[in-house]
Formats: C-alpha cells, structure tokens, sequence
C-alpha cells in the first residue's frame, strides 16, 4: 500500500512541476501564483502545499534534482580523464539534457532563475572534472579557460535545445569534444 502512495506523491509532484514549467515558458516566476500553477495541473491549493511551501519552494526543487544529476555524473567521472571517458561523461550529461528538455530550457532561459543560472556555472566552473581533459595546453590560464569552456557549453546546450535537440547526442559531444582540441 505504502508503495502506491509513494507513486501518487511522485506523480502529483511530476504534474505540479510541468505545470510551473509550462508557464515558466511565458512568464517569469515572479509573475507565476499558486493558483495559476493549480488551474493548469488541475488540483488544489491544499495538495500543492501538502507538498512545497510555494512556487519558489517548487521551483528550488526542480533546479535542486537538475543540479544533483550533473554533480552525480560528475562524480562517477571524476577519476577518469582520457579522451572517451570524457565523451561518455558528456554523452550522459546531453542525454539527461534531451530528456529534461522542457525543464532544462527554462531553467536557462531568461524566465529561469538567474541565480540557479550562476550556481550550475559556478558549480561546473569550479568542480574542474568538466576541464580536466581539455585543460592540458592552458597552464597558468586554466579560470579563464574554464570559464569560456563552461560558458560555450552552456550557450551550446541553449541552441541545441531551440532548435529541438535536432543534433543526436553522440554527434554534438563529438563535436564539442573536437571545438576544444
């Protein structure tokens, strides 16, 4: 029994968070309310709190589970530096990127969290394992470095995603791979 309810939970938190990312689509958080997010999931004031506190609580934890899939990958990779490991590692990180795409869009779009926007750079900046490959050639400039690599990437991703992920996954990591070489 425990398990059903589990799922319902899971799925009532899955339809609140595309409804917030589906208005995200239009209009900033700031302009979103409960009740615009309620109408368009079709439930309660009473069930959305019985879950988040508010939209900001809401959307903290979409950026939360967003941020702790990249730090999970990051650390599965992080005692591998070889050329492949790295496509594999960036491989995973665009193939959660496709799937995510509606979230991952907004989130870094102009209606996203600025915020959110600087911790995920931040945290890409300074975790060092996405540069460790290509860093080699850079000595004495390796911030700077890191952080035109992790900025070409983000601005990648954001074309990649308007244009609906039109490249597959193994090619624009190759490709990504290659403008770095």
């Amino acid at each position: 029994m425990e398990k059903k309810e589990n799922r319902k939970i899971r799925i009532t938190k899955m339809v609140l968070q595309d409804s917030l990312i589906e208005l995200m689509k239009t209009k900033p958080i700031l302009s979103i309310t409960i009740k615009d997010i309620c109408e368009l999931a079709d439930m309660s004031r009473s069930t959305f709190y019985a879950h988040y506190s508010d939209q900001y609580d809401l959307l903290r934890q979409i950026e939360k589970e967003t941020l702790s899939f990249f730090e999970n990958v990051l650390n599965i990779y992080k005692d591998k530096q070889t050329k492949k490991e790295t496509t594999q590692m960036l491989e995973e990180m665009l193939t959660y990127i496709a799937n995510n795409s509606n979230s991952i869009q907004v989130l870094l779009s102009e209606n996203g969290d600025i915020n959110f926007q600087k911790k995920i750079f931040q945290h890409f900046v300074n975790n060092k394992q996405v540069t460790k490959y290509f860093s080699g050639d850079h000595k004495g400039n390796e911030d700077y470095y890191s952080v035109f690599l992790i900025h070409g990437a983000i601005g990648i991703v954001q074309h990649w995603l308007k244009n609906n992920a039109s490249v597959p996954v193994p090619q624009l990591a190759k490709m990504m791979i290659k403008w770095t070489e």
